[in-house]
């Protein structure tokens, strides 16, 4: 057991999460080591407690804006460990990276184009695409032996045929756990910016680096007329519940058509919780999250160490960004057979490879996509809980499929 989980691991049965307390509902047990939703068992920085006590204790929750505090942190946060400078004025808050993803592409698009997105791949992206009325592209990653790669032909080869409009990004990838490269960045935006594509880059993993060291999309190529950032501390930190994001825009013509998509519908500003919280973590957080990635990489450790030694034939995807692991256990069990193994006989709440492919062909390029996805045979698991959670989980599952 590490430091770390020694002072800020907290079980949270009872406490009304979703990823505890809702698995009933979600997955037909209470009996289950969650391992899906994208949040973590820990408490969060001190200095998040302290701010938060602080503000309890003023007891006054009248309508607030950021104070310049706020915008300092991250600026500051960015600057030192991503190697970008923002300016505040880029800002905009948004309740969540999905929401504004969604605003983005009503911002940027009309109904009936095309969006591009990298599969298998996220599937709120896939949502976002066909709740707002677009048709959603996908290019096929390249994989071998666990690892991915973009195809740029293919990549390039849909957008010309699709007459894509906007390509969403996941940076760190989600669920492979890439983090990408420098150079792979920049050709794809190349690309984009050849086509005369927006690119929306998904970036709230971008703390969470394993072993790869995460590239800013705007340190990766000159894109700022035609790209925007979204990112927070709710993945870093674990605030997701506070529902406080940012969506970074350089451009001042992309920055006007957002705002003038986002007036009818929405307020300016985030709940005063979400400033002080997120103000506090990047002030004061940089020990809190050291400590925090020395653990997934421990947790990362042990889940490789016990399924390549009990299930070798498991493709253990490399884990470089995120706290979630790619597995494919295809060479022990059907996808017929899938949940029932996982779910039934491991007793393990986890996300299934298949979600994070479409579930029918919307372009003429996804057949392949879709092809994957009826065959997938991977799970996600969620390694942002305790040591023995994950030691017990990755045993669980090779004396079952050893069976």
């Amino acid at each position: 057991m590490t430091e770390f989980e020694k002072k800020y691991y907290w079980d949270r049965r009872g406490s009304g999460c979703a990823k505890w307390d809702g698995m009933e509902r979600g997955f037909g047990g209470k009996d289950l080591i969650a391992m899906w939703v994208a949040d973590m068992d820990f408490r969060g920085p001190d200095t998040v407690r302290e701010a938060m006590s602080k503000l309890a204790e003023q007891n006054t929750y009248g309508y607030t804006f950021p104070s310049p505090a706020y915008y300092q942190s991250f600026v500051k946060w960015e600057q030192e460990r991503h190697g970008y400078t923002v300016q505040p004025g880029w800002i905009r808050y948004t309740p969540g990276v999905v929401c504004g993803i969604y605003r983005a592409i009503g911002a940027l698009t009309q109904p009936g184009d095309a969006c591009i997105i990298l599969s298998p791949c996220y599937y709120p992206f896939m949502s976002a695409a066909e709740d707002t009325g677009r048709r959603l592209v996908c290019s096929m990653l390249k994989e071998e032996n666990g690892y991915y790669t973009p195809d740029y032909q293919d990549f390039e080869d849909a957008i010309v045929r699709e007459n894509v409009k906007i390509f969403i990004l996941c940076s760190p990838h989600n669920p492979v756990g890439r983090i990408w490269k420098k150079e792979e960045l920049a050709r794809l935006l190349q690309i984009c910016e050849k086509h005369g594509v927006y690119v929306v880059s998904d970036e709230i993993h971008h703390d969470l680096e394993i072993t790869g060291k995460h590239v800013p999309i705007f340190a990766a190529y000159p894109c700022d007329k035609f790209a925007v950032l979204l990112t927070a501390a709710s993945k870093t930190f674990n605030l997701a519940g506070l529902s406080h994001s940012m969506i970074i825009i350089p451009d001042e013509t992309i920055r006007k058509k957002y705002d003038a998509y986002c007036k009818p519908f929405t307020g300016i500003n985030s709940n005063m919780t979400g400033y002080v919280a997120v103000e506090a973590a990047y002030r004061g957080g940089r020990e809190w999250l050291d400590g925090c990635l020395e653990h997934l990489r421990n947790n990362a450790r042990i889940t490789e160490e016990i399924l390549g030694a009990g299930l070798p034939d498991a493709l253990v995807t490399p884990l470089e960004g995120t706290y979630l692991q790619w597995v494919d256990l295809a060479p022990y069990v059907g996808r017929d057979k899938l949940e029932d193994v996982v779910l039934k006989q491991c007793k393990l709440a986890v996300d299934w490879g298949h979600q994070f492919f479409p579930k029918e062909s919307r372009s003429s390029g996804d057949i392949r996509a879709v092809e994957a996805g009826k065959k997938d045979c991977h799970i996600r698991l969620n390694l942002a809980t305790s040591e023995a959670y994950v030691r017990l989980a990755a045993e669980r599952l090779v004396e079952a499929l050893k069976r």
